[in-house]
């Protein structure tokens, strides 16, 4: 990797998420030229990654392909490759760990997040996924494991020893907090998955539930990890004021890692990180 970009802080967009609607935000974006938008309103605030929801015609979480290709087209439209596109496997109770594996298959993406509790939810699931990050890793796509327990995170590290995960680097997504709102996510929930005893993964991220998004992102990223923000977790601004958009969030995110000296990753960037991961 290019030394200028080394080390640099992956700042990832979630614009919407499978639950919210425009009554949360009348800003949420949901359709393909919504969520284009969006993307380069974000990349031009310093978002190297976007995190990908899709609905189906009633409005409700959808993970189909062709729904999720039409807007993977509409946003490459809109900004080319300068921004990596993730989609998420999430089920939201709609979709069976085969299902979800299915439905990534079949959209190909560039890179998935994949929650370690949906798609391995008991130890004789674990073969099966791991068989499935194979998969992964033939199509050359990029998978971000999500957990959202410190014992999750555990769980993930023997797998990795038992020789189940194909890959030497695992990118994961640390959840801090929870939609309830007294589960609003502080700077220290990060340190229970960064304990001396825990496994070490690269690269690491955390979202965070509510205000405390961007010091969340900061924290993590001053101990060596990278940062998701947007609709899906946080509608408000670190000031408390409602943000008006998703590239407020991003903005916001970016500008508190730049008073710590921090700089943001590119695409470019991020892309050569990828490809050492999957190998080449």
């Amino acid at each position: 990797m290019a030394a200028e970009t080394r080390g640099r802080v992956i700042v990832t967009v979630a614009p919407n998420g499978g639950r919210k609607t425009k009554a949360d935000h009348p800003a949420l974006p949901l359709t393909a030229d919504e969520l284009a938008r969006t993307a380069a309103e974000c990349l031009e605030r310093g978002a190297s990654m976007i995190h990908l929801h899709v609905r189906d015609k009633d409005g409700g979480h959808s993970l189909d392909p062709e729904a999720y290709r039409s807007v993977i087209a509409r946003i490459c439209e809109e900004v080319g490759d300068r921004l990596v596109l993730q989609i998420t496997s999430e089920s939201l109770g709609r979709y069976s760990p085969a299902e979800q594996r299915a439905a990534v298959l079949r959209t190909n993406p560039e890179a998935v997040s994949l929650a370690l509790r949906e798609l391995a939810p008991e130890k004789t699931d674990e073969k099966d996924f791991g068989l499935f990050l194979g998969k992964l890793k033939q199509m050359r796509i990029w998978p971000q494991i999500i957990v959202y327990h410190p014992d999750e995170a555990e769980r993930l590290g023997a797998m990795l020893k038992q020789g189940l995960i194909p890959f030497d680097k695992l990118s994961v997504l640390y959840v801090l907090g929870r939609f309830a709102l007294t589960r609003t996510a502080i700077p220290r929930d990060v340190l229970p998955f960064l304990a001396p005893d825990m496994p070490r993964f690269q690269p690491w991220s955390v979202c965070a539930f509510g205000r405390r998004e961007a010091a969340c992102v900061t924290a993590a990223a001053l101990l060596g990890g990278h940062g998701r923000v947007g609709f899906e977790n946080n509608l408000t601004l670190p000031t408390g004021a409602r943000a008006a958009s998703n590239a407020e969030l991003v903005a916001a995110a970016v500008r508190a890692l730049d008073v710590v000296g921090l700089a943001t990753q590119t695409a470019e960037g991020l892309r050569e990180e990828i490809a050492t991961a999957i190998g080449t």
